[in-house]
């Protein structure tokens, strides 16, 4: 099963970042201009604090007199005389997202039935979870489920399975669908800024299994939901998207819990989208949204 979207022109992206200097943006698109490609997007942030210019710009690749596998080659001296840091996608690359539950399964269908509709150009070769609750969902859409029991005891063992599992599958994307287990910094540094997960924004206010019972007992007025990159710091990682909901005294817990649902759905899916979309640019632990 693959996911493709709306057929549209086949595309190169870059997104950059460097020092910010007269003649950035010319270079750029005099490259791509000088060789006949087409620009369908482009994007351009100068952080003048830290005095660091970004950029994403996307074009056209069907009169592109680059062929794609020598674009790199092409590129790289521009972008070395300008110190960039950058990352080059094509638009016929489908990256594949394997997706991790534990028992919780509100991101699990939203994701799924995200991806069965045509949302997003990804493929889903798998779901990997820590219980068998969920195995149901997988068989649902027709999506391999694999279950891998973690203890403190058994914990390193299993994720290098995972690891293994994913690399053999090539997978680019991971996405922590509510999966209630610490990642170690191991695993996390196999897929840097390419694991996703979704939180309550109460951490650290409220954390613990019970968030929503706790903000109901101090009166709160706004829950919300963050999704962030994941990095060896536990939920310090740079954040992707937020969102709040607001909150008044005839809410119940339950109310809670379910408006906290919902948020949660929606701020992981506009991560998800972002990433796949090449429109999230990492630098210093925040992230560049691009439109």
């Amino acid at each position: 099963m693959q996911a493709n979207g709306a057929s549209s022109p086949q595309s190169a992206t870059l997104l950059i970042s460097c020092p910010d200097r007269k003649g950035l943006v010319a270079a750029i698109t005099q490259f791509i201009a000088g060789n006949d490609g087409n620009i369908l997007h482009l994007d351009q942030h100068v952080d003048a604090q830290e005095n660091i210019f970004f950029m994403r710009v996307e074009w056209d690749l069907t009169h592109f007199t680059i062929p794609p596998d020598e674009i790199v080659a092409a590129w790289k001296p521009i972008a070395d005389g300008y110190q960039m840091q950058w990352h080059l996608r094509f638009s016929s690359q489908i990256p594949r997202m394997a997706i991790f539950v534990s028992k919780e399964a509100h991101c699990l269908y939203d994701i799924l039935s995200r991806y069965t509709a045509g949302e997003w150009r990804v493929e889903v070769p798998m779901i990997v979870s820590n219980h068998t609750e969920l195995e149901p969902v997988a068989a649902q859409f027709g999506i391999p489920y694999y279950v891998f029991p973690i203890t403190r005891d058994t914990k390193r063992e299993q994720e290098q399975k995972q690891v293994a599992l994913l690399r053999e599958c090539g997978i680019d994307l991971v996405v922590l669908a509510r999966y209630m287990q610490i990642l170690s910094g191991e695993f996390v540094s196999e897929y840097p800024n390419r694991i996703i997960n979704i939180h309550h924004s109460f951490l650290p206010a409220f954390p613990g299994a019970k968030p929503y019972h706790m903000a109901y007992s101090r009166g709160v007025k706004i829950i919300g939901a963050t999704s962030h990159y994941v990095t060896a710091d536990l939920d310090a990682g740079p954040i992707i998207e937020q969102e709040t909901v607001r909150i008044n005294h005839k809410d119940s817990v339950e109310d809670l819990v379910r408006k906290g649902k919902d948020v949660e759905k929606l701020v992981l899916s506009r991560a998800i989208r972002y990433h796949l979309q090449n429109q999230v640019l990492v630098y210093n632990n925040k992230t560049v949204i691009f439109a």
